[in-house]
């Protein structure tokens, strides 16, 4: 993946010139300084993290103040994202290494790591979200 990103950056001109940095890392141990990264794209890999909570708050440990956390995932809808089904959905996860939740679940996961101005556009059960670390 980060030779197909590299190679999409020199394609680009604009990008081409910018002084950027991909690393490939474990998100519950990022390779950075606390407060040292503009900007945290996760794409597509929420859901596959062991422990979504422990790495957004990773994120937010690495992140400026004033950087953005961006990221994409599938998420639980209907019957499964309600209340009364939340011990079944917990059930279900700890036999499994994904862990789908649901948007209420993102935008609570996101307030508790210190991340605000959450944002969510929904496509069915593909989600993007952003956040940012305050100033």
């Amino acid at each position: 993946m980060l030779h197909q990103c590299y190679e999409f950056i020199k394609q680009d001109k604009a990008l081409s010139t910018v002084n950027l940095a991909l690393v490939r890392a474990d998100i519950s141990r990022l390779p950075f300084t606390a407060g040292s990264v503009d900007a945290v794209h996760a794409g597509a890999a929420l859901h596959c993290w062991p422990s979504p909570s422990s790495a957004v708050a990773e994120i937010s440990r690495v992140l400026r103040p004033g950087g953005v956390f961006v990221a994409t995932t599938f998420v639980l809808s209907g019957i499964l994202d309600s209340d009364i089904m939340k011990p079944l959905r917990q059930a279900m996860q700890a036999t499994t290494t994904t862990s789908y939740l649901t948007e209420r679940e993102l935008k609570d996961l996101c307030k508790t790591c210190g991340l605000v101005d959450y944002s969510c556009i929904r496509r069915r059960a593909f989600v993007m979200i952003s956040a940012r670390k305050p100033e």
